[in-house]
């Protein structure tokens, strides 16, 4: 009977063990998720977005769902970007503009 409490005792404790190693692993999953979450909706509607409407603005290309989302984003795009990011959104980065290439000198 002792022989029975004790391994059961045992397996108790190696149960829990098991239980706060997976709490303490979980945190660090779910944060990596979080930081690879896509934009999908947009910040405007919440509709679904369409990849060939987008915005670049302070250094972020906001994707939309329609033309009319394009000038709000404009007007506030701090606003949109900070709302996407509090959320877990990783936002693209713009394309930077190649520089104009001046004509050669003679």
């Amino acid at each position: 009977m002792k022989r029975m409490v004790l391994a059961a005792s045992a397996a108790l404790a190696l149960m829990a063990t098991g239980v706060s190693v997976a709490k303490d692993a979980a945190p660090d999953a779910k944060t990596t998720e979080q930081s690879d979450k896509r934009q999908t909706v947009c910040p405007i509607t919440g509709e679904g977005i369409n990849t060939n409407l987008f915005v670049d603005v302070l250094g972020k290309r906001i994707f939309v769902c329609c033309k009319g989302c394009i000038s709000p984003i404009k007007k506030d795009p701090a606003k949109y970007i900070s709302q996407m990011e509090k959320e877990g959104v990783t936002l693209d980065k713009a394309p930077v503009a190649a520089p104009a290439k001046s004509p050669a000198a003679k």
